[in-house]
Parts: C-alpha cells; structure tokens; sequence
C-alpha cells in the first residue's frame, strides 16, 4: 500500500485518532508511523483538530459513590474498618486532586489516541456539499460515548451572509430531520445532552447529520429551509 498518498494517509490517520481503526490494523498502523512521515503528519493534524472539542467539554466532578468504589478496590480491607471521619479526609484529597483541569483536559484528549477499555467519542465528519462555497471544507461533531452532549467545531470558519446562521440537523433513515439547535460556523460549540432528543444516538432515529444555513434564530418551519452545506453519516 502506497502510504505516502496524502488521501490515503489521511483517512487511515482520521480513522485511527477518532478509535475506528482497531485490532491488529490499529497496531500495524502504529508499527508503520515511525518510518512514514506522511502518516505522521496526518496524525498530528487530526489530532489538532479534535483536540478542541474534548477540551471544550466541562470537567464533571464524580459522585461520591463512584470515588467509593474506587477506594474499595484499591484497600478492601481497609475500607471496611474506616471511620466515615477518615475517609471524608481522603475524598478530599480525591476531590482535589480531581480538580486539577490542565490533567483533566490533556487525559481527554488522550482518549482520542490511545485504545482502553473505556469508549472513545463519536466523531463525525461532516463533508461540505458540492456545489456550495464550502463544498472543499469540512465540520466534525463528536458525541460523548454516553452521549451526554454534542460538541461541533468546523475545521476553518464558515463565510456566511449577514443575518444567517447554521444550524445542526439529525437525519433519520425514514422522515423528517430534527433541530438539534444552532451551531458556531467560527469555533466550538457545546451542545448540552438536556437539549438533545432521547434517542439521538438510536440508529433508527439518526443516520446521519446536516447543517444548513437558517434566518436569525433557527430555522421558522422546523424543516431546513436553506441549502445544506455540511452533511456527514453517524456510523455507530
């Protein structure tokens, strides 16, 4: 296989940084990365782009119960005999520890390159629609892998007419699309999992993505009204 081929290298590197390329392609890949410079470069380049969006995500501090079960795991046998005086000392020192956001935000990024047992995000790219000023550029939207919220960002900024905005539609296999709200054509935006549909992740109700451009505030009809210049299939 010629590696050296921008696209090729390219769309091998988006698939291994978003976690779709697994198993013992995923370690090929990795084994190739040191003697190929172009897959190199195409990795560093996917990772700057989607880095954002995992930093953009809030940190969440975890339940108590969660920091609980760590502790039993870790010292069953203490955890038993210890005061309640003693381990509110040490979640503490958990919770500080946990508030750390530069370890956070870098430990999430990870996840995008690194495989473990924990799911990546949905990455989805969404491709500009030909015959469209953006038909050469590109969206990504990435979904929590519990799809706890949505986070969109495209890849350069989006020229728009005065008094236009874009704004991010799920697609079903059969029917109507669905509003999930308006998007920045100039940087991130976090679309919180309250103001997504229930079973936005279902492969039923979404197969796929779509911005188009809308008036001021979304568009009037709760159908597009305007051309369509992003669109990008979600592959579960």
């Amino acid at each position: 296989m010629d590696y050296a081929r921008p696209a090729r290298a390219d769309a091998l590197a988006a698939a291994y940084v978003t976690g779709t390329l697994r198993g013992r392609a995923r370690r090929r890949f990795e084994s190739l990365l040191p003697a190929h410079g172009t897959l190199r470069e195409a990795v560093n380049g996917w990772q700057a782009r989607l880095a954002p969006l995992t930093i953009a995500l809030a940190p969440e501090p975890p339940p108590a119960h969660v920091w609980s079960g760590i502790e039993r795991r870790l010292w069953p046998a203490a955890a038993d005999s210890m005061s309640a005086s003693s381990w509110w000392q040490r979640l503490g020192l958990w919770r500080a520890l946990s508030g750390l956001s530069t370890a956070t935000a870098l430990a999430l990024t990870a996840l995008l390159v690194l495989p473990g047992e924990q799911a990546p995000p949905i990455v989805i790219v969404l491709q500009g629609s030909p015959g469209t000023p953006q038909a050469a550029a590109s969206f990504v939207a990435s979904f929590n892998a519990d799809g706890r919220s949505l986070v969109t960002r495209p890849l350069a900024p989006v020229a728009l007419e005065a008094g236009r905005v874009l704004e991010l539609w799920a697609v079903p296999q059969q029917g109507a699309p669905r509003s999930l709200g308006l998007v920045s054509g100039s940087g991130v935006t976090v679309i919180p999992r309250q103001r997504l549909p229930r079973d936005v992740l279902d492969a039923r109700a979404t197969s796929a993505l779509a911005v188009s451009v809308e008036p001021p505030g979304g568009s009037p009809t709760g159908a597009p009204t305007g051309p369509v210049v992003f669109a990008g299939k979600l592959t579960l």
